[in-house]
């Protein structure tokens, strides 16, 4: 059958078909639609052959070859599949773990079969879409804002609890606080929270993909004419500072696995002598609290 762009084929093939089941000849059906004689009783033989019935499309046939002269052989598709259902990993480190067996295979037929067996992890189709937010400059107290997330584990007690933290890059001021549960409404109190220690307003926010840090969450912020900016997923340098203030937190403050009950007496205690006793490398061993009233 002859491949054809149009949408509505489906349903004048079966409404041909109707009217021929209906008692109209082939020849009748043929005129009234402008089509060959042949090419509706092809139509019909193969609605019949498919018990075709009830439905009002009858689809174009895919013109895709069953098979390709250069398909990849059956072993090496089960050698692919098995190699990624046995460890999960992605399509590049599936390739190269087949070359070190001695099955050579390019990256894009791997990755094409993992796509066919239903394998490969793809963006979801109602994620919603972030635009660009170009980096600000830096120049003033509040220009760009980092904020994240610390993440603490009690596995023989199975609890989770969290430590939001947030940097501004300018001053270095730094704010902490202690949930027991991550929310984009915890989130945004976070941040108004962070902004009235802090004595100045933000301007831009940014924060990881995370689901703390969605819509609503932006959607408050832009309310509140702060723009929410979002890091590169998978590429945590562009929180580089945030990321760096957290694992200072840790070091020096909280450990590695702080009692949920004494976080926030050392996040209070801690974050006094960070802003306002603590020399910063990264603003020239000032203190936070120097750029502070300076500016």
């Amino acid at each position: 059958m002859a491949y054809t762009s149009n949408p509505n084929i489906a349903r004048v093939r079966m409404a041909a078909v109707t009217m021929v089941r209906h008692g109209a000849s082939t020849h009748e059906v043929a005129r009234h639609f402008g089509y060959n004689q042949s090419t509706v009783a092809r139509w019909v033989t193969r609605a019949d052959q498919e018990h075709i019935k009830g439905s009002s499309r009858l689809e174009t046939i895919s013109s895709r070859p069953h098979h390709h002269p250069r398909e990849l052989a059956p072993e090496l598709v089960a050698a692919i599949v098995a190699e990624r259902r046995k460890y999960g990993r992605c399509a590049q480190v599936v390739q190269q773990s087949l070359c070190r067996q001695g099955l050579v295979v390019s990256l894009s037929s791997v990755k094409r079969t993992l796509d066919r067996e239903g394998l490969l992890r793809k963006r979801g189709k109602w994620k919603r879409y972030r635009p660009h937010v170009e980096r600000p400059l830096v120049t003033a107290p509040g220009d760009l804002v980092q904020t994240d997330t610390i993440h603490f584990i009690r596995y023989r007690e199975e609890t989770r609890y969290y430590v939001y933290t947030a940097i501004d890059l300018y001053t270095r001021f730094a704010h902490a606080a202690y949930v027991q549960r991550l929310s984009q409404r915890h989130s945004y109190g976070f941040i108004l929270a962070s902004e009235r220690h802090a004595g100045f307003g933000f301007s831009t926010i940014q924060a990881d993909n995370g689901t703390e840090f969605g819509r609503w969450f932006g959607d408050q912020l832009k309310a509140k004419d702060i723009t929410l900016r979002h890091s590169r997923v998978h590429r945590p340098n562009d929180n580089a500072h945030i990321e760096r203030f957290n694992r200072t937190l840790q070091d020096e403050c909280l450990g590695r696995h702080p009692k949920p009950e004494h976080i926030p007496a050392m996040l209070k205690e801690y974050l006094q002598y960070y802003n306002y006793q603590r020399l910063h490398m990264g603003i020239d061993c000032r203190i936070p609290a120097e750029l502070m009233q300076r500016s």
